[in-house]
């Protein structure tokens, strides 16, 4: 992506170390706020799959998912002078992951007759069986509540600290873990019942629950 507006280098800037790769994530974006582009480089590089999954995880849509990757990235960009030193630069970034998700959302919404949510993830195939089990899982995660399946891709698919989850959450860590339990719980039923082939019982966040054979 292009980094336009990015203020000019100073000498002191061009010595920045070319290992970059050897800095923290907080260290890259110290350099960033000071208008180093070479650093926002190396956390694209570090965290463009992390995103991505979790946008694929929560949305199911892939186009959606490279769109907001890039989004993110333009937002750190954007808004880097409001980085704190003292603010883990993960938990920031998924702030603002999570934050781009809802605009994107919100302004695409009265325009989509599926919601963005639903819409079945293509799954590599591999063999059959990975493939199947990988499209039962994905299919189980699409039927929990939108805010569990938020608290579980943060902390079992991007493996975020119960700690940074709360804080992004603005709760307590012991309601996060509250959560991600009963997530779980909730999760593993679905996807015992979709294996066995059992119909799903009751209304899921988007109305009845479909038939598995319904999810291509």
């Amino acid at each position: 992506m292009k980094h336009e507006n990015q203020p000019a280098k100073t000498t002191e800037h061009a010595k920045v170390d070319p290992m970059t790769n050897s800095l923290s994530d907080e260290e890259l974006m110290f350099h960033v706020r000071n208008g180093v582009g070479e650093s926002l480089g190396e956390l694209f590089s570090r965290y463009q799959d992390p995103l991505f999954n979790f946008y694929r995880r929560l949305t199911g849509d892939r186009a959606m998912s490279e769109d907001l990757v890039q989004e993110v990235f333009f937002r750190i960009l954007k808004y880097r002078h409001s980085y704190r030193a003292d603010t883990p630069f993960r938990a920031w970034m998924y702030q603002i992951a999570r934050n781009a998700r809802h605009d994107y959302l919100r302004k695409r919404r009265p325009e989509a007759s599926l919601e963005p949510e639903m819409s079945p993830a293509v799954v590599p195939v591999d063999t059959a069986q990975k493939s199947q089990e990988a499209l039962l899982l994905h299919s189980a995660l699409m039927r929990i509540s939108e805010d569990k399946r938020e608290v579980l891709v943060l902390s079992r698919f991007q493996d975020l600290k119960y700690e940074e989850i709360a804080q992004l959450l603005g709760c307590e860590v012991g309601t996060v873990k509250t959560r991600v339990h009963r997530a779980l719980q909730e999760l593993r039923q679905i996807f015992h019942q979709m294996e066995s082939g059992k119909p799903l019982q009751g209304k899921g966040p988007h109305g009845a629950w479909p038939t598995p054979g319904s999810v291509q």
